[in-house]
């Protein structure tokens, strides 16, 4: 048996990252490799006694500890020392910030990253930089969260809040969708797969319209006339104000609310105005079907999602 690789984890206690940690933990064996892993997770020394981090440490994580927005090159090749492959799930505020954490990575002899771009199909400038550093590479893209495409009942308030129940344009764009507490298994088979080496995979477990979304909330919640009557439409326009607004107030503010308003309304734009979400824009993008890589893994669809938000399973 070959020695176990170690896999390092950035942001493993966040939304993305936990789930990721979680699965890699659990020795899963990973797909055409037989073999398991060494789990480290990185973590600032600030956050090192944290309930969330001595979690992860009873479990068998060995903690290692760093700042990717304020260390040094040379600190960071220090935190990565020894490291086979790299998982970035740093939130969206360390996007860029990420770019010495690679340096240092390729400095010390990482083989293989996968940068924080968890989410719809697309080209980021923090992947241009992977590549010119001449790092081995997955990149994974998951589409839309289930968690953020249902609205708000009364019982179950979305991550969104009063934009769960806003339809943008006409709401009839398919989105790919992906239920972020399963996302572990997908990583753990793409970073444990030679086929995925110097990649994009685009994971997805269903594809609805808000439309279609709002229909499975209103009929899992029990809540129909409280949602509906709540739905508001907002056009094209609109969202690019918004955009315009949160970038003006984030370069004044540097604050993640506004980043977060910025943010949201352009994937709102890209998703439900361009239809940019989708399989086939992936595709055109060079993109791996997660669905012909593993066959074995059973999807999670928005629906089974629904009945465990509104908690009716």
């Amino acid at each position: 048996m070959p020695s176990k690789p170690i896999v390092l984890v950035v942001g493993a206690t966040g939304a993305t990252g936990r789930p990721i940690t979680e699965v890699l933990l659990e020795s899963v064996e990973f797909a055409r490799s037989h073999w398991y892993v060494n789990v480290a997770v990185l973590t600032r020394p600030s956050s090192v006694s944290k309930p969330e981090v001595e979690a992860l440490r009873a479990k068998g994580a060995e903690i290692r500890t760093a700042d990717i927005h304020s260390d040094s090159v040379e600190v960071l090749m220090e935190a990565v020392s020894g490291v086979d492959i790299l998982i970035s799930a740093a939130n969206a505020m360390a996007i860029l910030a990420q770019k010495p954490l690679f340096s240092a990575a390729k400095a010390a002899g990482v083989k293989h990253v996968v940068p924080c771009d968890f989410a719809t199909p697309g080209k980021l400038e923090v992947r241009d930089c992977v590549k010119e550093l001449g790092l081995g590479y997955t990149f994974i893209d998951i589409g839309w969260w289930h968690q953020g495409y249902l609205p708000s009942s009364t019982n179950s308030p979305s991550i969104l809040g009063p934009m769960s129940h806003e339809i943008y344009g006409d709401g009839n764009r398919k989105n790919l969708l992906t239920d972020v507490e399963h996302l572990g298994m997908y990583v753990a088979r793409i970073v444990g797969d030679e086929r995925t080496l110097n990649q994009n995979v685009i994971v997805w477990e269903d594809e609805k319209t808000l439309l279609e979304a709002q229909e499975i909330g209103e009929r899992i919640s029990g809540e129909s006339n409280l949602i509906r009557s709540k739905r508001t439409n907002v056009t094209y326009e609109e969202l690019v104000a918004r955009a315009k607004a949160g970038k003006e107030a984030y370069q004044r503010s540097h604050s993640y609310t506004d980043l977060q308003l910025l943010g949201v309304s352009e994937y709102m734009i890209s998703m439900h105005i361009l239809g940019e979400n989708t399989l086939e824009n992936a595709k055109a993008l060079g993109a791996l079907n997660v669905r012909e890589l593993y066959p074995d893994i059973k999807p999670v669809t928005l629906e089974e999602y629904a009945k465990r938000f509104y908690k009716t399973a």
